[in-house]
C-alpha cells in the first residue's frame, strides 16, 4: 500500500511538474505577411503556407527546445498595408517588391526601428514582370503611340518606376506628355474593359494576366527597359536579431518551395490557381522553365542596384525623405546560412543568371531541344504535363490534329525571337520565311524589321495557327 502511495505521489508530482513546465514555455510568434496575387511571392508565401514547409525546419534544439510556436499567415493585394502591420508590430516577416519594399525600410526608419531585406524571392535583371498594356481593340501597337494619352499605374509600385523610365526613355515629360493617374490593378481591369483608360502600367501578374483573360494587349514589356526589378523578403531587424535561427528557418522553407516548383512547374501553377486565382497559364509562364522571371533567392549586384534606384525614384516622387541605405537594408547573412544548411553552394548561385532550364524532348520528334528561343509549348487541358516543340509550326500543326479531335489547349506559349522572353502564343507577332521557318514577336515593330531582313511576312496568330477567332478565345 505504501508503494502503491508513493508511486501515486510521484505521478501527482510529476504532472504537476510538468504542467507548470508547459505554463512556463516559451511561445514565439511567426506572423508572416504574403501577397498572393503576386505570384512571384509564391515561394515565400502561398507555397510556404499550402505545403507546411516552415514545420520542417523550426528548430526545436537548444535554447528552443520547450518553445511552442504560434505561427500566423495573413493575405495582402499589395505591400502599403503589408508594411502598415509589419511597423506597427503585427506582422515578423512580410514579402514585396523593390519599391513597396523601400517604402518598408522608410516607415520602420521613420518609427525608430529597422527593417531587413533578407533575400530575392523572384527577379529579372532586365524588368520583366512589369508592363504597360492597352484595351484589347486599341490601335496603339507600342509605348511612342503613348503621347498625350492617359495610362494608369499603382502608384509608388515598382511598375510606376518601370514607367517613369520608359517614358523618360522617350525624351517625354512625364509632367506634360502623358496623363499619369493612379489605380489599383483591379479597378483597372474594369477600366481597360470599358476603355475609360489609354494603357495601364502594372506588376506581376497584372500585365499578362490581363491579356490571358482575353481584354488587353501588352504593348511594352519592362525588359525594354533594362531595369533590374525583383519581389523578395524582409523581416523586422529586432526580430531577427532575437531570432536568427527562425529566419533561417523560413528561408530554408523558401529554398524548399522554389526546388518543388522547378520540378514540378504545373502542380504547383495549379495550386497557385485554387488559392489566389491566378489562373495555372499565367502562373506557369513566370514559374515555368525558361520563364519570365528567375526564382533567384540570391543577391545579384544587379537586384542591389534595383533597390538603390527605387530609394532614389521614391525619393524624387517625394514618398520619403528618409535616408535609406541599400547597403545596411540588404543583410545576405541569414540566406547564406540558409543555403548552408540546405548543403548548397550561394556564391556558385550568386554567379548563375541562367533562367530556370528547360530540359525536353521535342514532342514530334522526340529529339531533345537545342534552341530555346524559338522553342514553343502547348498545355493541354486534359494534361497534367506541357507538350514540349522545337518550333511554333510545329506546335501549331500538332494543336491543330489536336483541336480536331476534340482536345482543348489550357495555353500556348511561344518565345520572343530576339529575347526569349516567354509569351501567351495568341499574343505574339510572327514573321514566316520563304522556307516556312515561323518565329515570334513581342511587338509588331519587332516583327516588322525582322520580316524585312528575311523577306518574310507578318502575320498575326489567327493566322499563323490557323485557328479561328473561336478557336483562339477558347484557348
Amino acid at each position: 500500500m505504501n508503494n502503491r502511495h508513493t508511486l501515486l505521489r510521484w505521478l501527482v508530482a510529476a504532472l504537476i511538474g510538468t504542467s507548470a513546465a508547459l505554463s512556463h514555455a516559451e511561445t514565439i510568434r511567426v506572423a508572416i505577411g504574403t501577397q498572393d496575387t503576386t505570384i512571384n511571392c509564391a515561394t515565400g508565401g502561398l507555397m510556404i503556407r499550402e505545403l507546411h514547409l516552415l514545420d520542417k525546419y523550426l528548430p526545436h534544439t537548444g535554447r528552443y527546445k520547450d518553445v511552442h510556436y504560434d505561427v500566423q499567415w495573413k493575405d495582402f493585394t499589395s505591400g502599403a498595408p503589408l508594411t502598415n502591420e509589419m511597423v506597427a508590430g503585427k506582422l515578423d516577416f512580410g514579402a514585396m517588391a523593390d519599391f513597396p519594399g523601400s517604402l518598408n525600410g522608410a516607415a520602420f526608419q521613420k518609427a525608430g526601428k529597422r527593417s531587413i531585406f533578407i533575400s530575392v524571392l523572384s527577379g529579372s535583371i532586365d524588368g520583366s514582370g512589369n508592363g504597360i498594356v492597352v484595351p484589347l481593340n486599341s490601335p496603339i501597337r507600342s509605348i511612342a503611340d503613348l503621347k498625350g494619352k492617359t495610362i494608369s499605374v499603382p502608384f509608388a509600385s515598382t511598375s510606376h518606376g518601370m514607367l517613369l523610365r520608359a517614358i523618360k526613355a522617350q525624351g517625354w515629360d512625364p509632367d506634360t506628355d502623358v496623363n499619369i493617374v493612379t489605380q489599383a490593378p483591379e479597378v483597372a481591369g474594369s477600366a481597360l474593359r470599358a476603355n475609360k483608360i489609354d494603357a495601364h502600367a502594372d506588376f506581376v501578374p497584372f500585365a499578362d494576366l490581363f491579356p490571358y483573360r482575353g481584354f488587353a494587349r501588352k504593348i511594352y514589356d519592362g525588359s525594354q527597359s533594362h531595369a533590374p526589378t525583383f519581389h523578395g523578403a524582409l523581416v523586422d531587424a529586432a526580430y531577427a536579431e532575437k531570432y536568427p535561427e527562425i529566419v533561417v528557418a523560413y528561408l530554408r522553407a523558401t529554398i524548399e518551395a522554389n526546388r518543388l516548383m522547378t520540378e514540378d512547374p504545373e502542380k504547383y501553377s495549379l495550386l497557385i490557381q485554387k488559392v489566389a486565382g491566378i489562373e495555372a497559364p499565367v502562373d506557369y509562364l513566370y514559374h515555368g522553365p525558361l520563364g519570365i522571371q528567375t526564382r533567384d533567392l540570391t543577391w545579384k549586384p544587379e537586384y542591389r542596384q534595383a533597390l538603390a534606384t527605387a530609394i532614389d525614384t521614391l525619393k524624387l516622387l517625394k514618398k520619403t525623405d528618409v535616408k535609406l541605405d541599400a547597403n545596411t537594408f540588404i543583410d545576405d547573412r541569414y540566406i547564406r546560412e540558409a543555403f548552408k544548411e540546405s548543403g548548397l553552394d550561394y556564391d556558385a548561385a550568386l554567379k548563375n543568371y541562367a533562367k530556370s532550364p528547360l530540359i525536353a524532348n521535342d514532342a514530334v520528334t522526340g529529339k531533345p531541344i537545342r534552341d530555346f528561343n524559338d522553342v514553343a509549348q502547348v498545355w493541354l487541358a486534359n494534361e497534367a504535363q506541357v507538350r514540349n516543340y522545337a518550333n511554333p509550326a510545329e506546335a501549331f500543326a500538332a494543336l491543330d490534329k489536336l483541336e480536331q479531335g476534340g482536345t482543348k489547349a489550357r495555353a500556348v506559349f511561344v518565345h520572343d525571337h530576339g529575347s526569349g522572353l516567354k509569351l501567351f502564343a495568341n499574343q505574339a507577332w510572327y514573321v514566316k520565311d520563304a522556307h516556312g521557318t515561323v518565329v515570334a514577336f513581342l511587338l509588331r515593330s519587332g516583327a516588322d524589321t525582322y520580316a524585312r531582313h528575311v523577306s518574310g511576312k507578318v502575320l498575326d496568330y489567327a493566322v499563323v495557327s490557323g485557328a479561328s477567332a473561336e478557336a483562339i478565345a477558347a484557348r
